[in-house]
C-alpha cells in the first residue's frame, strides 16, 4: 500500500478525495486543514506521498515543498490546486515537485497523477511546463524574478536591514524558516551572504528606477 497525507482546509475536498481512494492501492495516514499542520505530520509520519493543497492558512503548498527539500524527508508531493501563480509555479518545477494537478480536472486525472508519482515518474499538465519554460526565458535578465513572492518578500526586509528575527515577526514565520529562506535565495542567486543579497535587491531597484528612452 502507498501511504498518503491528505491536506485541504476544506472539509468536503478532504472528504470528497479520501473517497475516492477506497478500493486503490492508497491508504491515508493522516488529513490536515492547514500547512503547518500537514508540515508537523509529514515530518512525523513520512508519508510516501503528501497531496497538499496550494492555498491553506499557515504554509503554502509550496512552501511545505520548499521546507522538505531543505531536509532529508523523503516524501514526494503533489499539489493540489485550483490556479497556481506564475511564481509558484516555477518554484514549484524548480523544487522538483513530483506532481500537480489541478482541481477542474476530475476524479480519473488525480488518481492517475499519484499512482504515475507512486511508480516513480513526475505528472506535470503539459500546459504548465510550457508556461514555466516561457516565464524562464522572460526572466533571464532580471535575477529576482526567479524568486517567489515569499523569497522577495524576504529579501527585500533583508536590503532593510532587518535581522532574521524582525523578518519572522514581520512576516508571521519562525526563525528557523526565514533561515531556510535564506539559504534557498543564497542558492538561486548565487551568493553566499546578507550583505551581497542586499546588494543584489538594490541593484535591481536602481536598474527598475533608471528613466527610459523617450519616445
Amino acid at each position: 500500500m502507498t501511504t498518503v497525507l491528505l491536506a485541504d482546509d476544506h472539509p468536503l475536498m478532504l472528504a470528497g478525495i479520501a473517497s475516492l481512494f477506497a478500493g486503490t492501492s492508497f491508504r491515508i495516514v493522516s488529513q490536515e486543514k492547514d500547512g503547518d499542520a500537514a508540515l508537523a505530520a509529514i515530518l512525523e509520519l513520512k508519508p510516501d506521498i503528501a497531496l497538499i493543497d496550494q492555498s491553506m492558512p499557515g504554509l503554502s503548498g509550496v512552501e511545505i515543498l520548499q521546507i522538505l527539500r531543505q531536509s532529508d524527508n523523503a516524501t514526494k508531493v503533489v499539489i493540489l490546486t485550483a490556479h497556481l501563480d506564475d511564481d509558484c509555479l516555477v518554484e514549484a518545477i524548480d523544487q522538483s515537485v513530483e506532481g500537480i494537478v489541478l482541481k477542474d480536472g476530475g476524479d480519473r486525472l488525480l488518481i492517475e497523477c499519484l499512482e504515475k508519482v507512486a511508480a516513480g515518474s513526475r505528472w506535470i499538465p503539459r500546459e504548465l511546463i510550457n508556461r514555466a519554460t516561457k516565464l524562464r526565458e522572460d526572466s533571464r535578465n532580471d535575477p529576482l524574478t526567479q524568486l517567489s513572492s515569499r523569497e522577495r518578500s524576504i529579501a527585500g526586509l533583508v536590503a532593510q536591514g532587518l535581522r532574521n528575527r524582525a523578518i519572522a515577526e514581520e512576516l508571521g514565520l519562525t526563525e528557523g524558516t526565514v533561515k531556510v529562506y535564506l539559504n534557498r535565495l543564497y542558492e538561486k542567486l548565487g551568493i553566499s551572504n546578507r550583505t551581497e543579497l542586499a546588494l543584489t535587491v538594490n541593484g535591481a531597484r536602481l536598474t527598475d528606477d533608471a528613466p527610459g528612452d523617450a519616445v
